[in-house]
């Protein structure tokens, strides 16, 4: 499996664009490890291409505690 690209949108964050691809937030340290010349970005402009690794996120056996009811 190849990697992907994503392209930002104005005000993204990191994990907005982990929650928007693999639907968790905790998947942020991979998109940083594959882009490691916007590792200082914090608030991205628009338009600027991230590599996206191929993965699959983990399953979780239960929803973190600020989820959980």
């Amino acid at each position: 499996m190849s990697a992907r690209r994503h392209i930002t949108s104005q005000g993204q964050t990191w994990d907005q664009i982990a929650h928007a691809i693999w639907g968790r937030e905790d998947m942020t340290h991979h998109l940083l490890a594959a882009n490691p010349s916007h590792r200082r970005t914090v608030i991205f402009a628009a338009g600027v291409e991230l590599i996206v690794p191929a993965l699959t996120p983990p399953a979780s056996e239960e929803p973190p505690p600020w989820q959980q009811r």
